[in-house]
C-alpha cells in the first residue's frame, strides 16, 4: 500500500529502495521535461486509424481506435519507429500492402508538426516563455541535481534531431552533460535501455546509483531491469496540474517506486532520493 511523503504529492509505492547514492539521472523527455509535443497520441492514433480503414479485411473505425490505441501506448517511450513497424503488421494482418515504416514515421511527423510548429517558433522567438512549455518545477530538478553532482541525461525515442532542437528552445541543453539521444535512422542502435547499460559500464555504477524520470511504461521497466531507481512522472500536460490517474496506474504496473504529478516538489523529492530527510 502506497503512503505520501508528508506534506507532499509525492507517493512512495516501494519504500524500501536504496536511497542516498545517487550519481547519474536519465530523464525522458516528452511529458516528462517537455509538454511541446502535447496531444501527440491525438495525431498518431488517427493517422493510423485512416490508414488501416483502406485494408481490405478492416474492423469498425471505432475497434480499429482501441487496438492503435492500446499498441501506441504499450511502445511509447520506444523509438517511433517501433509503433510504425507495428501499424506494417497491422496493415499486413487486414490483407493490406503496407508501407516501409520510416514512410508512416514521415506522415505522421508532418502531420504533428502541423500541431507544433507554432509552439516551437514561438518559443525560439521569445513570444511564448519558456516554463509555459515545460512541466512544472523540471528546471528546480534540473538545478538541484547539478548542485549535487548528479551526470544527468536526456533521453527520448522521437528522433535526435526533434530532441536536441526542443532541448534548445526551452533552455535545458546545459543541464545534461551526459548528453542527449533520440531516435536514430539505424534505430537498433539506439534505446533507452542499451543508454542505461552503457552509464553502468563506463561509470562502474551499481543499479542504485541510477535514477530514471519518465512519463513512459519503457523507461520505468528499464530502470526496474537493472534495480535502479524509478520516478513515475504522472503529469497531466493539459491543465499542467495534478495527477493523470491512466499515466499513474501504468507507471506502477510497469515499477515504478515513486509517482509525482510534476516537479513542483522538487527539493522535498531530491531530499527524499538523497536520504536527506534521515541525517
Amino acid at each position: 500500500m502506497s503512503t505520501l511523503l508528508p506534506d507532499t504529492a509525492i507517493e512512495i509505492i516501494r519504500p524500501d529502495i536504496h536511497r542516498g547514492e545517487i550519481r547519474h539521472a536519465l530523464f525522458d523527455f516528452d511529458g516528462t521535461l517537455s509538454l511541446i509535443r502535447e496531444g501527440w497520441q491525438e495525431v498518431m492514433v488517427p493517422m493510423m486509424v485512416d490508414v488501416l480503414m483502406g485494408t481490405p479485411r478492416h474492423e469498425p473505425r471505432e475497434e480499429l481506435a482501441v487496438l492503435v490505441r492500446e499498441f501506441v501506448d504499450r511502445l511509447t517511450g520506444k523509438q517511433t519507429i517501433y509503433q510504425m513497424l507495428q501499424l506494417q503488421e497491422e496493415v499486413r494482418a487486414r490483407g493490406g500492402q503496407p508501407l516501409e515504416a520510416p514512410a508512416y514515421k514521415r506522415i505522421y511527423y508532418d502531420l504533428l508538426w502541423k500541431r507544433i510548429a507554432h509552439r516551437v517558433a514561438s518559443l525560439k522567438a521569445g513570444t511564448a516563455s519558456r516554463e509555459e512549455m515545460l512541466v512544472p518545477g523540471s528546471l528546480e530538478i534540473l538545478e538541484a541535481l547539478r548542485a549535487r553532482g548528479v551526470t544527468c541525461y536526456l533521453a527520448s525515442g522521437t528522433d535526435i534531431a526533434y530532441v536536441k532542437d526542443e532541448a534548445e528552445a526551452l533552455g535545458l541543453t546545459s543541464y545534461f552533460a551526459g548528453g542527449i539521444y533520440g531516435a536514430l535512422d539505424d534505430w537498433e542502435r539506439f534505446s533507452k535501455a542499451l543508454l542505461i547499460q552503457q552509464m553502468l559500464s563506463e561509470h562502474h555504477l551499481r543499479g542504485h546509483h541510477v535514477v530514471v524520470f519518465g512519463d513512459g511504461f519503457v523507461e520505468i521497466e528499464n530502470a526496474v531491469a537493472v534495480e535502479g531507481i524509478a520516478v513515475g512522472v504522472a503529469s497531466d500536460e493539459v491543465r499542467r496540474a495534478g495527477i493523470n490517474a491512466w499515466k499513474r496506474n501504468r507507471l506502477i504496473n510497469a515499477g515504478a517506486q515513486l509517482i509525482i504529478p510534476d516537479f513542483r516538489e522538487a527539493a522535498a523529492l531530491v531530499r527524499y532520493l538523497f536520504a536527506e530527510d534521515e541525517k
